[in-house]
């Protein structure tokens, strides 16, 4: 079951950041169809927010076709979002995980790693277009 986490310096607003946890779960395989999200009660008491908040972010999941509610049940994933490209996920976290090893010796705090990847990110994606 996937465990939800707020930041709240993102700019992103708490219903968004739910659902975008739960849309980065499905595309990685780690929530799948049939699976249940934890319940609105659970995830208020974990978070501290609003039910109504979470109540927003399992509706637009159901507006997505991501999730359906089934009454006095709970919330319950309807589609994935991992495709073919699931099985190269492995290694390049392995990768990943040794970059990030890497940056934290070279004495990069957490907020300068988010940095250099978004901006790289950013770049390169701008550069595949060109």
């Amino acid at each position: 079951m996937i465990e939800f986490h707020l930041d709240g310096r993102s700019g992103i607003s708490p219903y968004l950041q739910l659902v975008q946890q739960v849309r980065q779960a499905l595309r990685l395989g780690l929530l799948r169809e049939g699976d249940q999200l934890p319940t609105v009660k659970e995830v208020v008491a974990q978070l501290a927010i609003n039910p109504n908040t979470v109540l927003k972010a399992y509706r637009e999941l159901e507006h997505e076709g991501l999730a359906a509610a089934r009454p006095g049940v709970g919330t319950f994933v309807t589609k994935t979002l991992a495709d073919a490209s699931l099985a190269a996920h492995g290694p390049l976290r392995q990768d990943l995980r040794r970059w990030l090893a890497k940056a934290r010796r070279a004495g990069l705090d957490d907020e300068s790693i988010e940095a250099l990847f978004m901006t790289t990110f950013r770049t390169t994606s701008q550069e595949d277009i060109a």
